[in-house]
């Protein structure tokens, strides 16, 4: 019920502002979504880029893919650095909307919920899902 109050008087005091002042604070509300989706891509590729050698590698060398003395590192490590990398950014780029959005609406501006969001926890979802893949060799 508080929340609610807030809200609504967060939302009249937004209605209040000139509107070169709310447009201004919508440009910048949809410049946060752009940058997140940005981040969405790029962990994306991250996590697939690191899935798919670690596949490739699979199956090329037929479940074989261990790093042998030479190599500090093999396909197997390579794809969970880069998944891992890949998620880490995700969560990150998540954090870091998550507090614009807040500061936005401390300034009076109301900040709906964004698919963008959700579509970064859909691909965190998948991008753990790759991990747990690659971990447990499925």
């Amino acid at each position: 019920m508080v929340d609610e109050k807030k809200a609504r008087s967060a939302q009249s005091e937004a209605e209040a502002l000139p509107i070169e002042t709310r447009m201004s604070m919508e440009r910048t509300m949809l410049s946060h979504e752009r940058t997140l989706m940005s981040w969405v891509r790029t962990a994306t590729s991250l996590i697939t880029f690191g899935f798919t050698l670690y596949k490739f590698f699979e199956l090329e060398l037929g479940g074989k893919a261990r790093p042998s003395v030479e190599q500090r590192i093999g396909p197997r490590q390579f794809a969970m650095i880069m998944i891992t990398i890949g998620l880490f950014g995700l969560l990150l780029a998540a954090i870091q909307n998550w507090q614009h959005r807040k500061h936005l609406r401390a300034l009076g501006m109301s900040a709906p919920y964004s698919f963008t969001t959700l579509a970064a926890l859909m691909i965190a979802a998948l991008g753990i899902l790759a991990m747990l893949s690659t971990i447990y060799r499925w």
